[in-house]
């Protein structure tokens, strides 16, 4: 045990307290809307031990203006989150939890964020490389394209293909 572990929020999603030690990068694996106004989005990710990220709605305006408004082809993406000690609750600063870095934007992106009633600012978010596997299962994924189960695209999306693996991939079989 160190000393680190023995500050932890008791919580039953990710708090800003929980970034104190630095940025976390999340890996999307489901999100849920509800119809209510507290807290109307959870976020799961990889490893998150049952506690999701709850945006703010400032955070949900900065994921539509990245993403779009369909959250399923948010999963599989990935987020780095940081603690930013000036965000403001009820007009003290309370710390709060926000995006620096997300998975599929080509270029730094700029994004006007309220702040306050009537008041915006600009913040950017910068692309997070992820990186990707190597394809091991050549020939597999040669069947999965032929049995339509896949597409070459969805493959490079996933794996870092050879110059010889797209080759491979996009000739036909005799």
């Amino acid at each position: 045990m160190n000393i680190g572990e023995t500050i932890q929020p008791k919580s039953d999603q990710l708090n800003a307290d929980d970034l104190i030690g630095g940025s976390k990068t999340i890996k999307i694996t489901q999100i849920k809307v509800y119809d209510r106004e507290v807290q109307p989005v959870e976020i799961s990710y990889e490893g998150d031990e049952g506690k999701p990220y709850k945006p703010s709605l400032g955070m949900r305006r900065v994921l539509v203006q990245l993403w779009g408004q369909d959250e399923q082809v948010y999963i599989g993406r990935s987020l780095t989150l940081y603690r930013n000690d000036s965000v403001k609750f009820g007009g003290h600063e309370v710390g709060g939890i926000r995006i620096s870095h997300a998975s599929d934007i080509k270029e730094p992106t700029r994004v006007l964020e309220t702040v306050a009633k009537g008041k915006r600012q600009p913040i950017t978010i910068n692309p997070l490389k992820i990186a990707k596997k190597k394809l091991t299962d050549l020939e597999g994924a040669k069947k999965a394209i032929e049995d339509k189960k896949v597409t070459l695209e969805k493959l490079k999306a996933k794996f870092d293909l050879t110059d010889e693996q797209i080759k491979n991939l996009t000739d036909e079989r005799v």
